[in-house]
């Protein structure tokens, strides 16, 4: 007999975290479509050549990757074991696999861009709510099985488009009732710019993988890898004047712009993030140099969401402009800038701050009883006047006792039971018991419609 079990970094959903995931992930979608955006989905299945080379090194570590068909055949075992040790050192082969799970939604959403980008109206606006599959390691907020929901722009370079972006995420935070988040924002051209302070654009790869893990690891460990990997002690050091640039957004902006005197694809970004803290005043907004977003497709703003300061959790939102995306397809000249919702990890912040609202998981609104044949085909009829008119209701599979029914609406949270024997058949009446309080009444069958409307 076989245990039932799930793997590692997924989980079911019962019926209460549904309509909790329900809550945020309709708070979400509300939002992008009162900012513009129209629905896209893409396949779970990609081209593995569609999504390696796009996450850096260590995202395409990450991807599963799906074993082709046949592999079992005997004139394909030894091309499969050759690709099996091409896989074991960390690169794709197409004797063992060519399709993976999408990674995210971007890549999809440049690929999808760029097949058919002679039929869209540009900017193209696009949001996408699907799952994500990532070999990660299973730790609290972090799963191999997750709800991405992305909002992107196709198709223009204006700032504004970044204004928006920021404005999605305080409408959609604050109608969630998470007033403390906070959306921290860098530009991948500070970054740039922090590489060829330190000798070369080459390095920016190497010097964003390293501070993308300074909230894990701490700036120290940050330095030690860079120097393993080679980097001199003026260039650590112009590392860590530079990480240590903080204090409030006007602060930081100024002290880097000393910085980076001189240099000027350092300078043209942080112009741009002037630029959105002086438009986005009411987004608590956090300039943070440290962030890096390890991507190796941004090339302009990044953009990260924090939960409140109480909860200890990674990221709830991140994103940022990748204006040479589609050119990885062979579509020049499309500019793109993008966000993504971290559905999951917002959840487990909802539900650590007790911020879910009253009256969002739905149920029954009355349980009516089985009294028997007859009673129930009566109470079914009327049963569907009411679905008529969108008032959830059921009826008990069978007549039982009637402890057992009420036991059954108690567990179900059905705050009424409709009680209709053969005496309320023949006067056409009902008895409408109110659970939580005990209390009953009786009514004719007419009134009940308006009864549960308004109670």
């Amino acid at each position: 007999m076989t245990k039932p079990t799930l793997p590692q970094g997924t989980r079911d959903f019962s019926a209460n975290t549904i309509y909790k995931r329900n809550f945020i992930l309709n708070t979400i979608k509300e939002t992008f479509i009162l900012y513009g955006f129209e629905p896209l989905e893409t396949p779970a299945l990609e081209n593995l050549e569609t999504l390696m080379g796009k996450y850096g090194d260590e995202g395409d570590k990450l991807i599963f990757k799906i074993l082709n068909n046949g592999l079992n055949d005997a004139k394909h075992t030894e091309k499969a074991q050759k690709g099996f040790d091409e896989l074991m050192k960390g690169k794709a082969s197409v004797a063992l696999t060519e399709r993976a799970l999408k990674y995210d939604l971007t890549i999809p959403f440049a690929r999808f861009v760029a097949m058919n980008h002679g039929q869209l109206t540009f900017p193209y606006k696009r949001f996408q709510i699907q799952q994500v599959w990532r070999a990660d390691r299973p730790q609290r907020g972090r799963y191999r099985e997750f709800t991405q929901c992305d909002a992107d722009i196709a198709g223009s370079r204006s700032l504004w488009n970044e204004v928006e972006f920021a404005n999605i995420y305080h409408t959609a935070f604050t109608n969630m009732g998470l007033n403390g988040y906070q959306l921290k924002l860098n530009n991948r051209k500070v970054l740039a710019g922090l590489a060829e302070k330190c000798g070369g654009e080459n390095l920016l790869t190497q010097i964003t993988v390293a501070i993308d893990k300074i909230d894990k690891v701490g700036i120290d460990k940050v330095l030690d890898e860079l120097k393993e990997k080679g980097f001199k002690d003026d260039q650590l050091d112009s590392i860590k004047t530079y990480l240590n640039i903080k204090g409030n957004s006007a602060d930081v902006l100024e002290n880097a712009l000393v910085f980076f005197k001189g240099i000027a694809i350092a300078e043209e970004g942080l112009q741009e993030l002037t630029f959105l803290t002086t438009k986005c005043t009411n987004v608590n907004i956090c300039i943070d140099l440290s962030l890096a977003r390890g991507l190796n497709y941004y090339t302009g703003t990044i953009f990260e969401a924090a939960a409140p300061s109480e909860v200890k959790i990674g990221s709830i939102g991140g994103g940022g402009r990748y204006d040479d995306l589609t050119g990885l397809f062979g579509v020049a000249g499309i500019p793109g800038v993008g966000i993504s919702f971290g559905v999951d990890r917002i959840y487990d912040v909802l539900e650590e701050l007790n911020l879910f609202p009253d009256g969002i998981v739905a149920t029954s609104k009355a349980l009516f009883f089985n009294m028997g044949n007859a009673e129930a085909e009566h109470a079914f009829e009327i049963m569907q006047t009411l679905r008529q008119q969108q008032i959830a209701c059921e009826l008990y599979h069978e007549a039982s006792k009637m402890d057992k029914q009420f036991k059954y609406a108690q567990k179900k949270g059905i705050p009424f039971a409709i009680i209709i024997g053969s005496k309320e058949v023949a006067d056409k009446s009902c008895v409408v018991k109110h659970l939580m309080s005990g209390t009953q009444e009786t009514i004719n069958e007419t009134e009940l419609t308006n009864y549960l409307q308004t109670h």
